[in-house]
């Protein structure tokens, strides 16, 4: 379908127990399973139009030409695409984020998983959901997750072609309408991606491999949890999960450290608030922004404390989200 221009828009997802490393890097096959959930006011919108004039793949990030490094990937994605579907023309992708990018906000799940949206749409939608997630999966490991809305788990599995590691909606939104303040403590591009730092940690940290065996436990947990509405399991595990990924990062050599003193202090708020009876509990990714998750009665009070705090550049209130979709 030469010609035709599709966007699609994807938002990030923020994984509840986590996902931090590979096993393998050709097919990156995560290390863990990993159980996130998705949210609606951040978003990455991205367009593409297969063009038989193009002799390039043609990528902007936001109105520039992307940088070398980003459209490698972003090439070696659409290469991955167009062998399934043996396409042979070349794309021109734009994309932008409403929100900080590459700073622990999970940009490159919304953006990947925008990408093989509107790629996939392009094409005229060849390609099945399922193999939309293994596709994503390789893009980047936690891009799978951002095609589904609400609560989603990516299977770490077992075969070595990775046909049976794929991301899959666990439930909808509706299911259990949890709510997230993102408090944004730094908007600047992390010095280490979480590609490198997933690489680093798995080769020097002596926790590693305690990591890796935490993963089946934790995901059973809590998937419980979400079943049954249980906020109190799901704060203990998510917050362990969290806690325990810093862990295994800060202690690799030299160890990785993603926050700042405002994420700090943050998380002594949270628990604070905790203690004093609001339904709240933080997670925090490979980046200084803490992530609240609330019952939808706390929202208004955890926004206003977090808000307050010294060093927050900015609160975003997001409540569950959908999964990617096709706008046009």
């Amino acid at each position: 379908m030469a010609n035709k221009s599709v966007t699609a828009i994807a938002h990030p997802n923020i994984a509840l127990v986590k996902y931090w490393g590979k096993l393998e890097t050709t097919l990156n096959l995560p290390a863990t399973h990993s159980l996130s959930i998705t949210l609606d006011k951040l978003e990455t919108r991205t367009s593409v139009i297969f063009d038989p004039d193009l002799q390039q793949d043609q990528i902007k990030i936001a109105g520039h030409i992307a940088g070398t490094d980003f459209s490698a990937r972003i090439r070696n994605c659409l290469d991955q695409l167009r062998e399934q579907t043996a396409s042979k023309l070349f794309a021109q992708v734009d994309t932008t984020n409403n929100f900080p990018t590459a700073a622990g906000l999970a940009s490159s799940a919304s953006g990947f998983a925008a990408l093989i949206t509107a790629a996939n749409g392009a094409l005229g939608a060849p390609l099945e959901l399922r193999d939309l997630a293994l596709l994503a999966r390789q893009a980047s490991g936690s891009a799978g997750r951002s095609l589904f809305g609400g609560y989603a788990i990516q299977h770490r599995g077992s075969k070595d072609d990775g046909s049976d590691s794929f991301a899959e909606q666990l439930y909808p939104a509706e299911h259990w309408p949890l709510e997230v303040v993102v408090a944004i403590t730094n908007t600047a591009r992390k010095t280490t991606s979480s590609s490198a730092g997933m690489l680093h940690t798995a080769t020097s940290s002596p926790y590693w491999d305690n990591w890796m065996a935490q993963s089946d436990p934790d995901i059973a947990i809590a998937k419980a949890a979400i079943k049954t509405g249980d906020f109190t399991a799901l704060a203990e595990i998510s917050e362990a999960s969290c806690m325990a990924m810093h862990a295994v990062m800060q202690a690799a050599r030299p160890g990785l450290i993603y926050w700042n003193a405002a994420t700090v202090d943050l998380i002594h708020l949270v628990r604070s608030m905790r203690a004093s009876g609001i339904a709240v509990f933080f997670t925090i990714d490979a980046g200084p922004q803490l992530k609240a998750v609330c019952l939808p009665k706390d929202a208004a009070a955890v926004a206003a404390q977090l808000g307050s705090t010294p060093g927050v550049v900015e609160t975003i209130h997001c409540q569950l989200g959908a999964g990617a979709h096709i706008v046009n």
